[in-house]
């Protein structure tokens, strides 16, 4: 498709006046998409094949024990969550070029170290109780890094670059949502079968495998992201410098340095308030698009996301590395299937009850897998060798994946719709923040049930903060549309002339 481009202008960004953006109309070509799909794919096939394989390393590691994986996941999740502040603010003053591809270095880097960290705790089998802790510790603060890494850079590209590479065209913005999506979940299909498979072989293999494709991709990542940005004018920011005043030689007085004295409490004061989160939490909940975005950032209060809580669960239950695999991938399909589904669902019934239809698909699914789980165990516990609460349980936690991310989609566009420009990165970022933050109590969660007969449990808080979501966005429907449902005309009572 060509582009139609006109004369540039330069337009003043709302809330930023030391910021330019140079603005152009440009289409979306058929290069730039395969470039930003290319360089999302890489940077999330990574994160994903990283993301699965830690937790056989460490399950090889640290066998029959939640323990370590959830202090891992925890420690990762408080850094994302405590350096959000810095990170949005960077997301959406800073060069977009450079934040993305440190973001893509910073998560390289980190892997790699990890992978030879990694190694060395596999073979060191005859290393001391307080020589593997050290390296687990280092282990961590590598997964810290890389957290934080691919955090920045889904922000960056999915909230701001995508916004400003579609200029306004909702059609097109929704698609590309929905493919960048896809793309997301098929790694998550492909990437953890693949690095499952070579795991039940060699875990050393799976090893070599991550670090492998980790350093084959930096590369042609780099270069993508790079051409993206030479084919998108609009996503130039040209800083102006502001005049500054000539004070050069005087003396200052007693009132000056005082005033100074102030202004440096005043500056305190202010980067005091912004580590604590507090001006960017009262622009967050200030907008009305904080209810479904928290909503969302509740459902990742989950033990049922086939990840490690879950996962571990199933080896528990005599599952092979093959079987999980499979069950994993399994449920990638369902939830691969989501990003068609809503689309389709958008554009017949609209987009907030699309959300809606997705978010009591979830929680009908989740009834039926806590009331089959609750049948076998009856709330007393359970042989980690019964194969049938695994089962039902994975089997009902798959179809409830299609409901989620129906829901995830609806709740991406309506921030995108209603979030302005220069405050998505702060607004994105603070979502993320809460996302990390109630993944980290779903770890917690098996740090306080570590058996894995008590799994039943976490499953219990789970549920319940799937239902406290919809409720959540229901209320906002509610607020938004002054209805839920549409009334058959037939049941509105007769008005008698």
């Amino acid at each position: 498709m060509p582009l139609s481009t006109n004369d540039s202008v330069l337009n003043r960004v709302p809330g930023t006046p030391e910021m330019e953006v140079l603005t152009q109309d440009v289409g979306v070509t058929g290069a730039v998409a395969l470039r930003l799909y290319t360089s999302h794919f890489l940077s999330t096939w990574n994160s994903r094949l990283f993301e699965a394989a830690v937790v056989y390393f460490l399950a090889s590691v640290f066998p029959d024990n939640l323990l370590p994986v959830s202090i891992y996941a925890v420690v990762r999740n408080v850094a994302a969550i405590a350096l959000t502040v810095p990170i949005g603010t960077w997301i959406d003053r800073g060069n977009r070029l450079t934040v993305v591809r440190i973001s893509i270095l910073g998560q390289r880097i980190s892997v790699a170290a990890s992978c030879g960290l990694f190694w060395a705790m596999l073979q060191a089998s005859n290393l001391g109780g307080f020589a593997i802790y050290g390296l687990f510790a280092s282990t961590v603060v590598l997964a810290c890094i890389e957290k934080l890494c691919a955090g920045m850079n889904m922000v960056s590209v999915e909230r701001d670059w995508l916004v400003v590479i579609t200029d306004g065209d909702e059609t097109q913005r929704r698609r590309m949502n929905a493919r960048m999506r896809r793309i997301d979940l098929f790694c998550k299909l492909v990437g953890p079968l693949i690095i499952a498979l070579v795991a039940a072989a060699s875990v050393l293999g799976a090893v070599y495998a991550t670090l492998g494709m980790n350093l084959a991709s930096v590369t042609i990542e780099y270069i993508c992201i790079g051409r993206v940005f030479e084919m998108v004018p609009t996503l130039r920011r040209v800083r102006r410098r502001l005049p500054r005043t000539q004070v050069g030689g005087l003396q200052p007085s007693p009132a000056s340095a005082q005033r100074w004295s102030r202004l440096r409490l005043a500056r305190f004061q202010r980067f005091a308030s912004h580590m604590l989160m507090i001006p960017s939490l009262r622009f967050y909940f200030g907008q009305p698009t904080a209810a479904p975005s928290f909503a969302l950032s509740l459902v990742y209060l989950t033990v049922l996301a086939f990840s490690g809580q879950m996962l571990t669960y199933l080896l528990a239950s005599n599952l092979t590395l093959w079987q999980v695999g499979i069950i994993r991938a399994g449920s990638s399909i369902f939830e691969l299937s989501a990003t068609w589904i809503a689309p389709r669902l958008m554009k017949r019934i609209g987009l907030l009850r699309t959300g809606l239809w997705s978010i009591l698909w979830q929680m009908a699914w989740l009834a039926a897998a806590i009331s089959w789980l609750f049948y076998y165990c009856g709330g007393r516990g359970y042989s980690s060798t019964n194969l049938l609460p695994a089962v039902g349980l994975t089997v009902t936690a798959a179809f409830s994946r299609i409901g989620l991310w129906g829901f995830d989609l609806s709740v991406q566009n309506i921030v995108q719709d209603e979030i302005q420009g220069d405050r998505r990165g702060t607004f994105s970022t603070v979502e993320s923040s809460f996302q990390n933050l109630f993944d980290l109590l779903s770890w917690v969660l098996t740090i306080i049930w570590p058996n894995p007969a008590s799994f039943q449990w976490p499953v219990v808080v789970s549920v319940a903060a799937v239902y406290a979501a919809g409720g959540l966005y229901i209320y906002y429907l509610r607020r938004q549309r002054g209805h839920l449902i549409h009334v058959p005309q037939c049941l509105y009572p007769k008005i008698n002339d």
